[in-house]
């Protein structure tokens, strides 16, 4: 089978990057709380904006993830180009794609949330935080040890899904069950980014401190990913060659 080409890729990238900010936060911004006129609450909840990223990440792996990997999130391809499952002189485009789908999404996401009369973006557009911005009032270092931890996990099932001794064809399941769970855990904590592209995408647009906490959202899933790919082998005993990211 021909190797998809690199525009192709990051096509697919941006598609699958979209999809995940614009699918994940718009079910926070428009879903997760919903009164009737008489004030029964019909939304999602955190529950329901968990499983709305999960399920993001599931559809677009299997609609393009057999032509990009799948990525849609710069701490997974830098984490799976530190375990050798990916090219690293790629690792810059897919980034850049994945950050401006993100915003395109954000863009997209305000367009949308602005059609309601008195509509406020600023601190409703389903920023990360910590501090007086995290939804719990969590500081920085439970925020970062949490990102830091999570993403790594993150890691540690896209590598082990993806294994070649994994069962085949049932890798978006795990990965999308691993996000949805990722956010059951740590909504309350940063709202969950565990992905510096879901992060950058809506903090613009969000304002209320958002972009100044930014680095701490890039930072500790970067370090996670990191983490797993350097220690994936070692953990599992992975010998065989790595799979196609």
């Amino acid at each position: 089978m021909q190797t998809p080409t690199l525009p192709a890729r990051l096509g697919a990238e941006a598609l699958g990057t979209f999809w995940l900010v614009f699918g994940g936060c718009g079910s926070a911004i428009f879903a997760a709380k919903y009164l009737t006129d008489d004030k029964t609450q019909l939304g999602i909840g955190f529950v329901g904006v968990a499983l709305a990223f999960g399920l993001t990440v599931l559809t677009m792996a299997y609609a393009v993830g057999h032509v990009s990997g799948g990525h849609f999130n710069p701490a997974v391809t830098i984490g799976l180009a530190t375990a050798k499952r990916f090219d690293w002189k790629d690792v810059p485009a897919y980034v850049v794609t994945q950050v401006v789908a993100g915003l395109v999404a954000g863009a997209a996401l305000l367009a949308i949330a602005s059609g309601k009369d008195g509509f406020t973006a600023t601190g409703h557009m389903a920023a990360n935080g910590y501090g007086a911005s995290s939804p719990g009032g969590y500081g920085l270092g439970a925020a970062l040890l949490a990102e830091l931890i999570l993403t790594a996990v993150f890691l540690y099932v896209i590598l082990g899904a993806t294994d070649r001794r994994a069962p085949a064809g049932f890798a978006p399941i795990a990965i999308g069950l691993a996000l949805t769970l990722i956010h059951l855990i740590s909504i309350p904590i940063t709202n969950t980014s565990v992905n510096p592209a879901r992060s950058t995408g809506v903090a613009f647009v969000n304002a209320a401190g958002a972009p100044g906490q930014l680095w701490l959202f890039w930072l500790a899933p970067i370090l996670g990913a990191m983490i797993a790919g350097a220690t994936y082998a070692a953990i599992t005993g992975e010998k065989t060659a790595p799979a196609a990211a």
